[in-house]
């Protein structure tokens, strides 16, 4: 458990570490305005209306992220999923901020449905209004960019 504590600490601390460096790096003049922030996703669901993701917020926490299959599409480029092999990192959910806003989202999963992060919710569950106007992703950590 100890261990685990320190994994998240590191994690989230290097996350930091790296917006840091890459200011330092560029100059101030040369900042990008865009980041992202990585989690680990535990489950990710299909339903007819779009993905719903369950990813871990730290040791003994879990969010969960409700995305279109809207923002899939062409016209929209709100979001992308990439398929993994076996062997690859963990499926996971990097979440890109513009300007302390939300801008996008990308979906590292395993190419194999059979693969213990898919899961399956049955045909009698009706979460269509989880979708409902959904124009961003709030993964409820604290150093989130606020509006």
């Amino acid at each position: 458990m100890k261990k685990l504590f320190v994994l998240a600490f590191v994690l989230f601390a290097g996350l930091g570490a790296l917006r840091l460096e890459a200011q330092q790096t560029w100059g101030e003049g040369n900042t990008s305005e865009l980041y992202y922030i990585n989690v680990p996703i535990e489950k990710v669901y299909p339903y007819k209306l779009g993905y719903v993701v369950v990813y871990r917020m730290g040791v003994n926490s879990l969010g969960r992220a409700y995305i279109p299959y809207s923002w899939f599409r062409k016209d929209s480029r709100k979001a992308e999923l990439i398929q993994i092999a076996d062997g690859k990192p963990q499926p996971s959910m990097s979440v890109f901020y513009k300007e302390k806003a939300f801008h996008g989202v990308r979906l590292y999963v395993s190419k194999r449905a059979s693969h213990l992060s898919w899961g399956i919710i049955p045909a009698n569950v009706n979460i269509d209004n989880r979708f409902e106007g959904v124009e961003e992703i709030k993964l409820g950590f604290n150093d989130q960019p606020q509006q």
